[in-house]
């Protein structure tokens, strides 16, 4: 790069060690190049406040702000402010960019004058389950600070493109060697091995954009048929999951052990539900299965319908009677070279690398085009 900056602060409301996804892709690629810094929203946990700092990976730092109970939110605000103050001076952070996956972060960093200032808009935050109200006037905050923005998909790159004069469609990619593992093993993890074929599986978080009805429906009219949810469950009360002999919780499962728990599905799922939550999501899962070999089956979601539903990748059922349909006539297909041929094909042009890479590029001409209006100000100053 040509330009002096050495750093890059990331204001998530995601967790780093939660489910591993578009922050942790990208961001373990900007440590390449930056020191990383990943700022977590508060814990109200603690005696006195502190940050608490890991290193999950090279040139990566995890914080988390420890802040005491009972703090109103202004002295919450205030608190944060503080001690990330400190932790710029201690770390001298002087030159860096800030990436933001949360607008509600801008309330702890609005003190900071950045080189550059990103949102990565991977979801349509307002429209999740307990999103906070004045949600929408930050984002209309962020955007008037934002040099430029990056959505996850392309329906959430038109719902955001007249709103800011930079805005660039990053859909979800891929990290093909990795889940590629799950065409080689031959060897179930123990709390799957039990579980009787065929199996239907689905990994990623269980919240309200996940259809239980759905589910349940294809779990009751076919009882032979096994359904296998790997994953956390957030924002609804597990008392809320269908609960029938063939549908299997093996809760939450580490990074690099998903490849060996898709190899063991006949058929991968996306059973998402229709409602504000999913309308612009563009599922990382999607390309991810299919690396792995499996079929998948997926509800009618935009991005997933325009990307692989119409290049005949994924297929698509939107009942419990078309998903019964669909994956019966999945389960008898013997011959399935061809579709893993265009799979291929398509993914070799999908890669969380390649994506970087591009991202690398925007960035970079945009630093230097603001250097070169800064030099250009700087010289008109002193003639």
């Amino acid at each position: 790069m040509t330009t002096a900056i050495t750093h890059l602060v990331c204001f998530s409301h995601l967790r780093w060690n939660f489910v591993y996804q578009r922050p942790q892709h990208l961001l373990s690629r900007f440590a390449r190049h930056f020191k990383v810094y990943f700022i977590e929203e508060p814990l109200f946990d603690a005696s006195a406040d502190y940050l608490d700092i890991s290193t999950p990976a090279e040139n990566l730092w995890v914080v988390v702000p420890h802040l005491r109970e009972g703090l109103r939110d202004d002295a919450a605000i205030a608190h944060q402010k503080e001690l990330i103050s400190g932790l710029f001076i201690e770390r001298n952070i002087t030159d860096y960019i800030f990436w933001y996956y949360t607008p509600m972060m801008l309330n702890v960093s609005d003190q900071f004058n950045p080189a550059m200032t990103i949102y990565d808009c991977m979801d349509e935050l307002s429209a999740f389950k307990f999103a906070p109200q004045c949600l929408k006037d930050k984002e209309n905050e962020l955007f008037t600070k934002a040099d430029m923005v990056f959505t996850g998909g392309y329906s959430l790159y038109e719902a955001k493109k007249h709103r800011h004069p930079d805005v660039h469609p990053f859909p979800s990619s891929i990290d093909t060697e990795h889940y590629f593992k799950a065409r080689l093993y031959t060897v179930d993890p123990s709390d799957q091995a039990g579980i009787p074929h065929p199996r239907i599986g689905y990994f990623g978080v269980i919240d309200e954009r996940i259809d239980l009805s759905l589910i349940e429906g294809i779990a009751r009219r076919k009882p032979e048929w096994h359904l296998v949810m790997i994953g956390p469950t957030a924002k609804i009360s597990p008392d809320t999951l269908p609960k029938l002999p063939n549908i299997h919780y093996l809760g939450m499962k580490q990074y690099s052990e998903l490849p060996s728990y898709i190899s063991g599905w006949d058929i991968a799922m996306m059973p998402f539900a229709h409602n504000e939550s999913t309308r612009y999501i563009s599922p990382t899962k999607t390309p991810e299965y299919l690396a792995a070999g499996r079929p998948v089956i997926s509800t009618p979601i935009i991005d997933v319908l325009r990307q692989y539903g119409r290049n005949g990748l994924v297929n698509i059922a939107g009942t419990p009677e078309e998903f019964v349909r669909v994956a019966s006539l999945e389960l008898e297909n013997t011959d399935r070279d061809e579709w893993l041929q265009h799979v291929n094909e398509f993914l070799s042009q999908n890669s969380w690398d390649k994506t970087w890479q591009r991202m690398m590029y925007l960035i970079t001409r945009k630093l230097n085009d603001k250097l070169k209006r800064t030099t250009n100000v700087k010289e008109q100053v002193y003639v």
